[in-house]
């Protein structure tokens, strides 16, 4: 089994997590789609994963399978799905604004990214609101949140001041070794 992505990219780290719980044999690629023609994943964008003559290419898919194969849990309550759904939600709003921004766009002068960044801080703020897991006991909702997070802490996207239960999520996230190890390189 074999991971495409890179070590920056939040959505990778977490299939990094699923893949190092598993026990499953696999491997990682380190892929940068921007630069890269690699014509294997219709998205143009990381994680994917090849399994044989598996291919996925969502980082959902990837996890599930993954945690499905080891004989793991997926997200089974519909209250931490949304949890999950919200993460990807801040991720998508915060790249993009991350992207649009290396571009040299004025992120305050568009409709469009004043818009993602509205998105941002009202998720932010949802998912500040939900309940902290026990350290040892994170389900994959609490670690799309946790890797969400700290992407946004890592690229300097968004701020969690006077979000103290986010705060907290990445303190008991920090006691985690797993998610530790993944960490973007410095």
């Amino acid at each position: 089994m074999k991971l495409f992505g890179s070590f920056t990219s939040p959505f990778v780290r977490h299939c990094r997590i699923a893949l190092m719980q598993s026990g499953l044999d696999w491997e990682m690629a380190e892929l940068d789609i921007h630069t890269s023609k690699d014509p294997r994943t219709p998205t143009l964008r990381v994680p994917f994963l090849e399994d044989g003559a598996l291919r996925l290419t969502d980082s959902t898919s990837i996890v599930k399978y993954v945690r499905e194969k080891s004989g793991q849990a997926f997200i089974s309550d519909i209250r931490d799905l949304d949890r999950y759904c919200l993460a990807n939600t801040l991720l998508d709003s915060a790249i993009n604004l991350f992207l649009l921004e290396r571009t040299g766009l004025d992120l305050n002068e568009n409709v469009y990214t004043r818009r993602q960044q509205k998105r941002v801080a009202s998720i932010l703020g949802e998912l500040n609101a939900a309940p902290l897991p026990v350290a040892g006991e994170f389900n994959d909702a609490h670690y799309r949140v946790a890797v969400g997070v700290a992407w946004g802490q890592f690229r300097n996207r968004f701020s969690i001041d006077g979000h103290e239960n986010l705060q907290r999520l990445l303190e008991v996230a920090s006691e985690d070794p797993i998610f530790v190890a993944t960490a973007p390189p410095a």
